[in-house]
């Protein structure tokens, strides 16, 4: 499957609510999609800084499969991004997300010069951890209230992955 990747836009606000919407029970309890208009223009806004980058991850049809963020982009010696990223239903486990995965991650490398992203995962989030280890991350370590996720900190592992590393996958992962 190849991805098929779109900017983050105002023009698909309506769809993005409806799918966040009717994919809350999918992303309970790692996390939530913005789910409002100012929770959506805020996202937008956010995506529009040179410290983030956003990708929406598309169907074959063109619906709305999910999301692929790169977040607190750091420059410099560090080269570094965190990837955030979430399907919507009904397009979960379809591979969407792992397809869009490879593509962004391939441009992080490639085309934006990133050296290092990293994937923090809430233990329990199997499919989660299981795709960024099909992909190649490593598990670099355990943090105790690392992130605040729906009112909470809640513990995370850490997992990333180098472009030597990236480069070193099989190519059906590249």
């Amino acid at each position: 499957m190849k991805a098929i990747l779109e900017v983050p836009s105002p023009k698909r606000r309506a769809e993005f609510l409806r799918a966040a919407s009717r994919s809350r029970s999918l992303h309970r309890p790692w996390g939530s999609a913005p789910n409002t208009v100012t929770a959506f223009d805020k996202y937008l806004k956010r995506l529009a800084s040179a410290s983030h980058a956003g990708f929406w991850v598309l169907t074959d049809n063109g619906e709305l499969a999910g999301v692929i963020n790169i977040n607190e982009i750091f420059r410099a010696s560090f080269c570094s991004g965190y990837l955030g990223y979430y399907a919507f239903v009904p397009h979960n486990g379809r591979g969407y997300i792992t397809a869009g995965l490879v593509a962004v991650i391939s441009s992080a490398f490639r085309k934006m010069g990133l050296h290092r992203l990293e994937a923090n995962i809430q233990p329990g989030n199997d499919p989660s951890r299981q795709l960024v280890e099909r992909l190649g991350f490593r598990l670099e370590g355990f943090s105790p209230r690392y992130l605040k996720v729906a009112g909470a900190w809640r513990d995370h592992e850490r997992w990333a992955i180098t472009l030597e590393d990236w480069r070193t996958r099989p190519s059906k992962h590249r």
